[in-house]
């Protein structure tokens, strides 16, 4: 009887030191899955309105930076989070809210900054959102985006903007989009024309599956779209033409609660100086939060 107490003793002494193990196994494991920190999550995320920054085809994170900066300086937040999405969607995030700072901005990192795949990408863009959500419970978000960026915010709003289970985009940026076309690839200077609607007379393929956001749209939304011309004769900003970039107005104008266009002229308005030109920073900073 004895010998049998002192087995059954031990057992439960190594089944208890296994739990143990286990729970410290899966503690470590929840904590690598996990969004933004998340001590952060009895933050009140209905008062919290990030503003997620996109960067362009074969560019990164760093790109968005001067633009971030400016709105620092603008004393628009202190926080700044930083999210690296990999190739398969999993998203690595550093940095977290800060109680009181309600318009935090999100620098995201494609590291396949080169997949031309607009679906993939904008999947991409809902794991960061959706990381957010999970985290902080938001329920509003601003969007600004460069060149490609463009594309997976549309794309983004293509497959979810009817999802009312998802955080409501507020207010977006578009800059330097090429939303019908880039130049010498399916688009040359002067070539594009859009009718009095902003329609484009003849679309790519990309467009024509945007044309979906005309039914989908959401209404809340106001939308500035920043283009640039070098005032050259070309009417483009060097890469994108000027009707490719204004053919945004077609897709959403009909549904945003507002929709404007600015056109910045002149050497600092080349396709990759946009993110660094002190006027779109100006545009921004007083669209996105009237400072």
């Amino acid at each position: 009887m004895e010998t049998m107490l002192r087995q059954l003793s031990s057992r439960r002494f190594w089944i208890g030191i296994s739990m143990l193990v286990l729970l410290i196994l899966g503690g470590c494991g929840a904590r690598g899955k996990t969004g933004p920190q998340a001590s952060a999550t009895k933050l009140d995320g209905a008062k919290y309105v990030p503003t997620l920054f996109f960067h362009g085809y074969g560019s990164s994170a760093n790109a968005e930076m001067p633009m971030i900066r400016a709105a620092q300086k603008a004393g628009v937040t202190h926080t700044v989070l930083h999210a690296t999405v990999a190739k398969n969607g999993h998203v690595s995030w550093r940095g977290r809210f800060k109680a009181g700072d309600y318009h935090p901005i999100v620098a995201v990192q494609f590291t396949a900054n080169r997949d031309g795949d607009y679906h993939t990408t904008a999947d991409w863009a809902k794991n960061v959102i959706t990381g957010l959500q999970k985290t902080y419970h938001i329920t509003r978000f601003n969007l600004v985006g460069h060149s490609m960026g463009n594309m997976a915010m549309a794309f983004y709003l293509l497959k979810n903007a009817q999802n009312s289970h998802l955080p409501q985009l507020q207010r977006q940026v578009d800059i330097a989009g090429h939303f019908n076309g880039i130049l010498g690839m399916n688009d040359e200077p002067n070539q594009m024309k859009l009718t009095a609607a902003g329609k484009p007379t003849k679309m790519d393929r990309d467009y024509q599956q945007l044309l979906a956001l005309r039914q989908r749209y959401p209404r809340q939304a106001r939308v500035l779209n920043i283009y640039g011309d070098l005032n050259n004769g070309t009417h483009s900003d060097g890469r994108v033409s000027n009707a490719s970039s204004k053919s945004l107005r077609y897709l959403v104008a009909n549904r945003a609660q507002s929709y404007q266009e600015h056109r910045i002229v002149g050497p600092n308005a080349q396709h990759s100086k946009l993110h660094d030109n002190a006027q779109v920073n100006r545009l921004l900073i007083k669209f996105l939060w009237q400072k």
